[in-house]
């Protein structure tokens, strides 16, 4: 799931996926505004085949975070 949640990030800023750690904050580290991480989610429901409650998902901040909530929504 992380190598995943890294390649639907450099869809979205420009960043080396080596760069990317599970404690990466989005907006603060990586450069996300809001919408382009609200897009993400978009993908990665697309992807991952997956509900994702946007709201739910927005309150993660961290990279981590992110692939704990899809992991505990895709089982």
């Amino acid at each position: 799931m992380f190598e995943k949640v890294k390649e639907l990030i450099c869809n979205y800023v420009e960043i080396d996926p080596e760069e990317i750690e599970e404690s990466s904050r989005f907006s603060e580290d990586l450069g996300f505004n809001s919408y382009d991480f609200v897009s993400m989610l978009g993908d990665a429901e697309e992807e991952l085949d997956l509900e994702i409650d946007q709201e739910e998902a927005s309150r993660t901040k961290t990279v981590g975070e992110l692939i704990a909530y899809l992991e505990g929504i895709s089982k």
